[in-house]
């Protein structure tokens, strides 16, 4: 039987490219609360990099799993609004719905979750009465969201797609002693998050035994790969896998992004010795 949120026992969680100043994420949790009065709504962030779909799509892959079976995830980092891309509701195995744009963004959380089917959203008993070409965060998405918390069942939204658009986030590729990659994503705290997972990792590693690897980012000297932040002196630069399982780039008490110039697309490569 296909999986359907529980009203009154998980979350709607959103996350947006939106910011903190302007009154679209308010909109977005008035329009809900319209709809489903008493729905709980987590704010996973709405720091995403503007129309920063991978950023966006990494993101939402790392968090799905932190919430209860049931949770209706709204990520909206939609820099195709209003052109042919679709809007989107995604069923997984896992027992979450994924509802947004048809751009990517979610992909990775899809595939992680086990996607099981999904709709375009195209019933306008489900959406607001005007739909702008600017806002489908607030016209479709919130009140889909809304809707499928209150137990609509996903194929009431609209018809079945044969499947979504995958992501833009690439994958690293190995180039001969070495493993390259790209930052995808930069937090608070200036530390550079690459596409490079520790399975990769190991498996570029596990090619060269007994060889000492290290990282270089962009034309960097070689960054040592360390357990902890605290494991560097003060103001030096470490690679680390964080607590996505992710490798990146740290400096110790500063800013890694500042301190190397660096910004999401950055090249990082790790490097195995001779």
């Amino acid at each position: 039987m296909p999986t359907q949120a529980v009203s009154g026992r998980a979350p709607i969680a959103i996350l947006t490219d939106f910011g903190y100043r302007d009154h679209y994420v308010g909109v977005i949790k008035g329009v809900i609360a319209s709809i489903a009065p008493g729905a709980p709504i987590v704010d996973i962030t709405h720091g995403i990099p503007p129309q920063s779909i991978a950023a966006g799509a990494l993101m939402l892959k790392q968090s799905w799993r932190y919430f209860p079976r049931g949770t209706i995830f709204m990520a909206v980092v939609d820099p195709g609004v209003g052109t042919k891309r679709l809007p989107i509701a995604v069923e997984t195995r896992s027992g979450v719905l994924l509802v947004g744009p048809d751009n990517g963004l979610l992909a990775p959380a899809a595939e992680d979750a086990g996607l099981r089917r999904a709709v375009e959203l195209r019933s306008p008993r489900y959406r607001l009465k005007e739909v702008s070409a600017t806002f489908h965060g607030r016209d479709i998405f919130a009140p889909a969201a809304a809707w499928l918390w209150r137990g609509v069942r996903l194929d009431a939204l609209g018809p079945a797609i044969e499947g979504i658009e995958p992501s833009e986030i690439a994958e690293p590729a190995r180039r001969g002693r070495e493993l390259r990659g790209a930052i995808v994503y930069v937090d608070h705290f200036g530390n550079l998050v690459s596409n490079i997972d520790r399975r990769t990792f190991a498996a570029f590693a596990a090619s060269f035994p007994g060889k000492r690897l290290w990282v270089r980012l962009k034309h960097s000297a070689p960054i040592e790969l360390m357990n902890a932040y605290g494991d560097a002196a003060r103001g030096t630069p470490l690679a680390i896998f964080g607590s996505f399982e992710l490798l990146e780039i740290a400096a110790r008490d500063t800013s890694a992004a500042k301190r190397f110039g660096a910004r999401q697309g950055s090249a990082i490569a790790v490097c195995a010795g001779r």
